[in-house]
């Protein structure tokens, strides 16, 4: 009887070893994740702000530009005009952003396909 209690023993301590083991390898894969979310992140964050500081300087001069061309003849007009174009690309650029937003992330996929074949896994066991 002692042997049988035992082994039993044992069989729950290799369950439990087993369900820690993939505990701990499913929570390593999640911490990966999240670090190369954040690095990618960030990087895209510095890369946006350099774009946005190019692109802003590069419209600001050009806007210049064009004023200075016609400072004799339409300035106000080209100012209305280019004033309502920057206006209409800006409204645009919100629209994309809010669709980017609403979409969704593929944030933790690598995990959750992997909690999902243990699932799977598991529940062949019982049948």
């Amino acid at each position: 009887m002692a042997e049988a209690s035992s082994g039993l023993m044992g069989s729950v301590k290799r369950l439990v070893s087993t369900l820690a083991s993939i505990v701990s390898t499913r929570l390593e894969l999640l911490a990966n994740e999240l670090q190369e979310e954040r690095l990618c992140l960030t990087r895209m964050l510095l890369y946006s702000l350099f774009a946005f500081f190019c692109f802003g300087m590069g419209l600001l001069l050009f806007t210049v530009f064009i004023v200075v061309l016609f400072w004799d003849d339409h300035r106000f007009a080209v100012l209305g005009g280019l004033g309502i174009l920057f206006f209409v690309l800006g409204m645009l650029m919100a629209l994309v952003l809010r669709v980017k937003v609403q979409s969704k992330s593929k944030l933790f996929f690598a995990s959750i396909a992997e909690l999902a074949k243990d699932r799977e896994q598991l529940g062949a066991g019982h049948e």
